[in-house]
């Protein structure tokens, strides 16, 4: 009967195994970020690929208290929760609640929600933070304008490709951070480099967030030899000598815009605010030489804000231009990162329930677990009986076909030894055979020799009686698997009940409704309903294979019954036949 005990525990081990893996339990708290390209996101369609997102931090969706100030402690990992992801932090100020932090997402598709993980409270975690290995080999060149004021931009990518000069004003209050300000006849040189190298016809893309506070005149925005990417009267265009190709409509002073200029070898694209805005069959040429971004001396540039510049030497699709632009704006729908945060426990997050158990509900699920108990005690109990009693019946069957012809008390049978005789008596069909031989010799004394119809009407009604008994030893304590299998879900359903009802009554004294204040008092008490099943499962088994040893055994004994009946009644006649021939 092991395999109940193995049953048990195969349910507490499944109850004990967490709803999701744990990437490491030396990170304390874990968050679910939602990528989402589905409708209810930003609605992309198609294919888009590697993509760096940006994961917005604050207050209220990040609780800094639990991480370490610098943010050094952060992770993020794949949903999987086994593959960790490169990320970098642009900015990140426990003091004031805010943080920046850039996550390349690999594969992101479009019409699909995407879970990835955040990990944090680490103490002594190292810094995690890479950039360079955050944008893909095409990334030529990237830069977030967030170093201080004075000091050239840094390239976030493996290139190095860093600025020369730095921009003459910033803002604190930029897109994404910190911005940088031109005046129109300034700018940021990035000196020429073999990553910076474009051959005729090279795939090609460039964007940045483009903020003018001016849309009068000519403002370039990218340069390098005489190909230029600029606003014309607030209309983005590109130009490559005299052949220019613009869009149609300016962008908003004083707001910002992305704007991104894509060529493939044989086509050049614009796209304002991840839409596409124009396109001309072109190739580009060759470039060389340092890269402006902005102006310089006796050169228009911009008049405003630029952040997010970046060049790369492949032309991205309209889908990934998409998704940056929604995610990258004031307002985005493309990442959620949700507001409570799950905490990782020493052991499993079944443990970590029971600890929420109250003092009603431990009762329930003792109850519970106590009527289990009880019930595969019967179980294994019953069991060991009717395999005694069948291995019993048996050998009284071998003894029965030998003494058929003379049907005798046991105490009668020659060559029966004491032990033997005794383990006979065990068998329900021994008990039987007694209880028929001992009423059969009493009538026969009652009645001269010769049983009548009565008599052995009267025979079968106390063999009847015996196997009434029989059958009550049987089904003694199987009413304990019945009140498992009917009572043990009730009493889990009451229980369960009874600690929804505490949770919510102690949230509405306290005033705090939040996911966290309610999940751990719900989860404790389905913990009675799950102890009430887990009482009610092994018992309806047991039950069921029980019934039918049970009816097995009930019916070898019927059939007993009728054919020993039946052999006294001819044995006794004819030994009272043979007896009146001899007189």
């Amino acid at each position: 009967m092991t395999k109940w005990y193995l049953a048990v525990a195969a349910v507490l081990m499944t109850l004990a195994t967490p709803a999701n893996a744990w990437w490491n339990k030396d990170w304390t708290y874990r968050k679910p970020v939602t990528i989402d390209t589905s409708p209810s996101g930003v609605n992309v369609s198609g294919p888009v690929g590697r993509t760096p997102v940006l994961v917005r931090l604050h207050s209220g969706n990040f609780t800094f208290t639990d991480a370490l100030d610098n943010g050094a402690d952060i992770r993020f990992v794949d949903s999987d929760d086994k593959t960790p992801l490169p990320y970098h932090v642009e900015s990140y100020d426990a003091a004031t609640g805010i943080a920046t932090v850039w996550v390349s997402v690999t594969n992101v598709a479009g019409g699909e929600k995407h879970q990835i993980w955040l990990y944090f409270g680490n103490k002594s975690a190292g810094a995690g933070s890479d950039s360079k290995a955050t944008f893909d080999a095409d990334q030529s060149f990237a830069f977030h304008f967030a170093e201080s004021p004075g000091t050239p931009a840094a390239d976030a990518t493996a290139y190095g490709n860093n600025a020369a000069t730095p921009a003459a004003a910033v803002n604190d209050a930029g897109i994404i951070g910190r911005s940088v300000r031109f005046a129109g006849q300034d700018g940021i040189t990035v000196p020429d480099s073999p990553s910076l190298a474009m051959p005729a016809a090279a795939p090609f893309t460039f964007s940045a967030w483009v903020k003018p506070l001016q849309i009068a005149g000519e403002q370039r925005i990218f340069s390098r030899g005489s190909f230029v990417v600029g606003l014309n009267g607030g209309v983005p265009f590109v130009a490559n000598g005299a052949a220019r190709t613009q869009g149609t409509a300016p962008i908003a002073q004083a707001q910002w815009a992305h704007i991104a200029v894509t060529a493939d070898g044989t086509t050049v694209r614009i796209f304002v605010n991840g839409v596409e805005a124009a396109a001309a069959s072109a190739a580009l040429p060759a470039l060389a030489g340092p890269i402006t971004l902005g102006g310089g001396p006796g050169i228009p540039g911009l008049i405003g804000e630029l952040d997010e510049a970046r060049l790369a030497k492949t032309a991205r699709p309209a889908a990934m231009l998409l998704v940056i632009a929604q995610n990258e704006g004031a307002t985005s729908k493309l990442v959620t990162v949700s507001e409570s945060a799950e905490k990782a426990e020493a052991g499993s997050t079944f443990l970590f329930i029971l600890g929420k158990v109250e003092a009603l509900d431990a009762f329930i699920i003792a109850l519970c677990l106590g009527l289990l108990a009880l019930a595969i005690f019967v179980m294994i109990t019953k069991s060991n009986y009717i395999s005694a009693a069948d291995r019993a019946n048996t050998a009284f069957l071998k003894r029965y076909q030998s003494m058929r012809e003379n049907l005798v008390p046991l105490d009668s049978v020659q060559g029966l030894s004491d032990k033997e005789r005794k383990y006979l008596r065990t068998a329900p069909l021994g008990r039987l055979y007694d209880a028929a031989i001992e009423e059969r010799d009493a009538l026969l004394k009652l009645s001269g020799g010769r049983l009548s119809g009565e008599a052995v009407e009267a025979m079968r009604a106390a063999v009847d009686a015996q196997q009434v008994a029989e059958n009550q030893k049987l089904d003694t304590w199987m009413v304990v698997l019945t009140i498992a299998i009917a009572g043990g879900p009730f009493i889990g359903l009451l229980g369960t009940v009874l600690g929804v009802m505490n949770t919510f009554g102690g949230v509405a004294i306290a005033g705090d409704v939040n996911v966290n204040a309610i999940a751990p008092g719900i989860a404790a008490a389905l913990m009675a309903t799950v102890a009430g099943l887990t009482c009610a499962i092994p018992a309806l088994f047991g039950y069921n294979w029980l019934s039918g040893r049970i009816q097995a055994l009930s019916d070898r004994m019927r059939v007993f019954v009728d054919r020993l009946v039946t052999n006294a009644a001819e044995q006794t006649a004819r030994q009272h036949d043979m007896r009146q021939a001899a007189e």
